[in-house]
């Protein structure tokens, strides 16, 4: 299996550089990658095998590296990171290649930027999956502030928060801009209502792994929605279930039935 990153190029958009690939089959409908906090597009979409599964598969494949994240420019003002911006940054990267829409795949916070996506730019959206994120896209997904600390610490040894811990050795792992990423967590975390979920009306796939402790039931999420659906990844947990191929499957499968519809 090929996991070599594709070629990168950037654009601006809000005063800020945004590092993006288009890669996959140029002549298929086109697929939005929008990845999660501390992460990057190699590390969400590339390196688990999205890129090579829905290449495959015969979509053209877009994903852009958030604002703060990977390549693209890494501002250290928390106002800059509410997800209804990096949604902008999104719905621009479209502009910016003449796509008209897309199906539009988010894990995490990405699940939670394609939300405001959906929202704020609808005419862009064919469908959206949702991965590592449930209902607590609308209730909140607990409290936040000590993954920030963790992130501004000396060093991992320094963190006894469990979750704090986790992500800040993601964050080292993935060689990230930790004052950047303290930013973005004390904003990037805006709360939809039910009622704006409820008006999110293309067909949706929700995917939460049953280890998930993080992002809160996929059942309730698609409960709110008029055409949405709850996918249980068996034994994952919040970092594990986004390269899972039971994942992989159904988010085929659906795409494959919204492309028919």
């Amino acid at each position: 299996m090929d996991l070599n990153p594709p070629p990168y190029s950037r654009f601006t958009h809000d005063g800020l550089e945004i590092a993006f690939f288009d890669a996959g089959d140029p002549s298929g409908d086109t697929v939005l990658l929008i990845h999660g906090f501390a992460s990057s597009a190699n590390v969400n979409w590339v390196y688990p095998g999205w890129l090579k599964t829905l290449g495959d598969a015969g979509y053209r494949v877009v994903a852009l590296d958030n604002r703060g994240h990977g390549a693209s420019s890494k501002p250290y003002d928390p106002s800059l990171y509410h997800p209804h911006q990096m949604a902008g940054d999104a719905a621009a990267l479209l502009v910016h290649l003449g796509v008209g829409e897309a199906h539009v795949m988010g894990y995490s916070m990405g699940a939670r930027v394609s939300a405001f996506l959906a929202l704020h730019h609808p005419h862009r959206v064919r469908s959206l999956v949702f991965g590592g994120l449930g209902i607590g896209m609308v209730t909140g997904v607990g409290d936040w502030d000590p993954i920030a600390d963790a992130l501004l610490a000396p060093s991992l040894e320094d963190v006894t928060h469990e979750r704090g811990r986790m992500f800040r050795a993601f964050a080292d792992q993935t060689k990230s801009d930790r004052q950047a990423l303290a930013a973005c967590i004390s904003t990037s975390r805006d709360l939809l209502s039910a009622e704006d979920v409820a008006r999110i009306d293309v067909p949706v796939l929700i995917g939460v792994g049953t280890k998930d402790d993080v992002a809160g039931s996929a059942q309730e999420l698609a409960a709110l929605m008029p055409h949405a659906m709850a996918l249980d990844i068996p034994g994952r947990d919040h970092m594990l279930a986004v390269g899972d191929r039971v994942f992989k499957k159904a988010v085929l499968e659906f795409l494959g039935e919204v492309g028919r519809a």
